[in-house]
């Protein structure tokens, strides 16, 4: 069985070496657009763009795993169209026949329109080994950065600049930072820790426009304010990649759209990662998260495999900011109460609950709230509210 992985991101990493580890003999070729192998996002926007990663310590495997597993990797080289009839790719001018074929096309963000200065030089977004290695030498000392978007991006961002000693602002929309993601609460918690570093959050703020004629200077707000910037971060969400799906006649939902098992709508075409939705609870979940797409990659790795697998999200997430380290369980969709509970230290964790059923949370910096917290979740126990608000509660005994 010839397998040709579409996307060479986490999830298509995860699904060609979960194929080997369970026996599948035959060819399998990984297709990405980017020229780097396998690498691991998310120190993107905090170690390596803060200078305390190298290249190589991204690299999801060593340069030598892909040829020892016979895993053939064609980078540098997009996917120009599939065809599912005759279940074919063409890569270039370079047709490759497949028995099974994985759409792990991840995601691209979101732009800001040319019309409105988008396409500026000193503008940059955060998704690539590109990206960063373009705007690295904007992070010096004393320069202006203006980051458009107050989601995790964002803010990452802008935890890097503050700490290298920029002049930080943020842009936000929305009457709060995080309001798409998080409580009040945890937006309180990030605004009030970004704003002891020096960090100027500016919610329910527009953007008309970017200023400057060859390069980026600076930002009109809606209110027609304008404030001067040497350069411009765009953090306001991601995109599914389903170009090649759609053209294919691919049946698409918020992305790829896949049963339970992550079949597509065409034969012997599967799909994993941001790029995918799946079934969830009565509707469909795209999830873009690391610990989603190797999972949902493995799963599929094995129904490729014959397993008849359903794959059952557990969501996890997580964000590091300054000395904080934010992690998040379960999917806080519904929630109408939050519990909030104080940790050691400075640790605190925002518990989410619709009614008396835990939906959620988010755990700065105790790892101890959110390990217990994400097994109750996976589990479906939901311990009394009362119990998680008092400090004095022993976490590990609310999971016997």
């Amino acid at each position: 069985m010839q397998v040709i992985i579409v996307g060479a991101g986490q999830a298509g990493a995860a699904l060609a070496a979960k194929l080997r580890a369970l026996g599948h003999q035959g060819p399998i070729t990984m297709i990405g657009d980017e020229p780097s192998p396998p690498y691991q996002r998310p120190p993107l926007s905090k170690a390596y763009l803060l200078g305390e990663m190298d290249a190589e310590r991204l690299w999801l495997r060593a340069p030598d795993f892909w040829a020892d597993q016979n895993i053939t990797l064609k980078l540098g080289t997009p996917v120009t169209s599939l065809d599912t009839v005759s279940q074919t790719v063409t890569v270039g001018d370079e047709t490759l026949p497949y028995d099974a074929l994985a759409l792990t096309t991840g995601s691209t963000p979101r732009r800001l329109p040319a019309a409105i200065g988008g396409q500026l030089p000193g503008v940059y977004t955060v998704r690539t080994l590109a990206d960063v290695d373009a705007m690295r030498a904007e992070f010096t000392a004393g320069r202006r950065v203006v980051i458009v978007g107050g989601g995790y991006i964002g803010l990452e961002a802008a935890a890097v600049g503050a700490k290298l000693g920029l002049d930080v602002t943020v842009l936000e929309m929305a009457p709060r930072i995080l309001q798409r993601v998080a409580s009040p609460e945890t937006s309180t918690y990030f605004r009030d820790l970004h704003a002891s570093h020096g960090v100027k959050i500016m919610e329910s703020t527009g953007l008309d426009r970017l200023l400057g004629e060859t390069r980026v200077t600076g930002a009109r707000l809606s209110d027609g304010r304008e404030i001067p910037a040497d350069f411009i971060i765009v953090g306001v969400g991601i995109t599914p990649n389903t170009g090649i799906a759609e053209a294919a006649g691919i049946a698409l939902d918020n992305g790829i759209a896949t049963d339970a098992k992550g079949r597509t709508s065409a034969a012997n075409v599967w799909s994993a990662g941001d790029c995918a939705s799946f079934p969830w609870k009565g509707g469909r979940l795209r999830l873009e998260a690391v610990g989603n797409a190797i999972d949902q990659a493995e799963v599929v790795a094995e129904n490729i495999m014959g397993a008849g697998k359903d794959y059952i999200a557990a969501p996890w997430f997580w964000s590091d900011q300054y000395d904080c380290k934010l992690q998040i369980a379960g999917l806080n969709t519904g929630y109408d109460r939050i519990i909030t509970r104080k940790g050691e230290g400075e640790a605190v964790s925002f518990w989410y609950y619709h009614g008396n059923t835990l939906l959620a949370l988010d755990a700065m910096n105790d790892a101890r709230a959110y390990m217990v917290g994400k097994r109750l979740i996976e589990t479906g126990k939901s311990p009394d509210p009362t119990a998680i608000a008092d400090p004095a509660t022993n976490l590990k005994a609310l999971l016997k």
